[in-house]
């Protein structure tokens, strides 16, 4: 029992033309414009992965983590009241904005997050439309991507995570006062990470979102445009130590960054959890 894939992102935000310009000029990703002004953003056979809502502020909204059966969703949600979480059921009219069968909602106190529990995401009929020449993105079998999180309790957030939600721990990092958890869902090395408070950033600030391109070039040809069009660099390309990532980092004008990449590890039955003293093995410089 646990979730199975990271399966979208929802966000309030203040400047949807920005948004739009980095998420079909620099990523490719689909949009489609919603009645009361929200956009969708697909970027593989679901509906959508992400939907940006207008709302005049920058936020998250919600996380949206995906469930391989019905039968497994009523058991996490029973586990998770069982525990005192207000755990309250999507109502139809929510439910068809995620484009969903069945999906919970809880507030997640650890990471600062309303998080939602679904299952059965509708596949499009029609086939993904980039909005420029892109291979697509590795997301079967593997969610959107992955999302990082600070928190003021590691210790906690570990152990709901892992003994709860059915995460398992792909390995650790932890460099310059900084700490880092990793945790996978699925073969993808990790679908979530999170870190702990340090400087002036406090638990539930999200860090950042990964997507991972089935094309190097795809990411190299990015690169090239968010220079070209002076999008905000927060790390220069790199690899990462752990999963081996090939990416790089944007600040989106939500604030929170954006990583796109290519190449990562898979979690595999011989992996073998490692601790690692700095995240890079190359590059991933702090531009910004």
């Amino acid at each position: 029992m646990g979730v199975a894939a990271l399966g979208y992102v929802t966000l309030n935000v203040s400047d949807l033309s920005a948004w739009l310009t980095i998420a079909t000029k620099v990523f490719g990703m689909q949009p489609t414009e919603r009645p009361d002004g929200a956009v969708d953003l697909r970027l593989d056979e679901f509906h959508h992965r992400f939907t940006l809502y207008p709302t005049g502020e920058d936020s998250l909204r919600s996380v949206g983590w995906e469930v391989a059966s019905e039968e497994e969703l009523l058991e996490l949600v029973d586990d998770l009241r069982a525990r005192g979480f207000e755990v309250t059921e999507l109502d139809a009219a929510t439910r068809a904005d995620r484009k969903v069968r069945l999906a919970y909602r809880f507030f997640e106190p650890l990471l600062k997050a309303e998080t939602e529990l679904f299952y059965g995401p509708l596949a499009h009929n029609l086939a993904f439309a980039p909005t420029r020449g892109i291979a697509g993105y590795k997301t079967k079998g593997m969610g959107l991507g992955h999302i990082v999180f600070h928190t003021a309790d590691m210790a906690k957030a570990t152990e709901f995570y892992r003994d709860v939600l059915g995460f398992g721990v792909a390995d650790y990092i932890a460099w310059d006062g900084i700490d880092a958890t990793f945790f996978y869902c699925n073969p993808r090395h990790h679908s979530l990470a999170i870190m702990n408070e340090f400087a002036d950033i406090k638990g539930g600030t999200l860090n950042h979102i990964m997507i991972e391109a089935l094309s190097f070039d795809d990411v190299g040809y990015a690169y090239d445009i968010v220079r070209d069009l002076n999008v905000p660099l927060f790390m220069d390309m790199g690899k990462h130590s752990n999963d081996h990532m090939q990416s790089f980092y944007i600040r989106t004008p939500s604030r929170f960054c954006m990583e796109y990449g290519f190449g990562g590890r898979l979690i595999d039955e011989n992996w073998e959890i490692r601790s690692y003293d700095q995240p890079m093995l190359f590059g991933h410089r702090m531009v910004g």
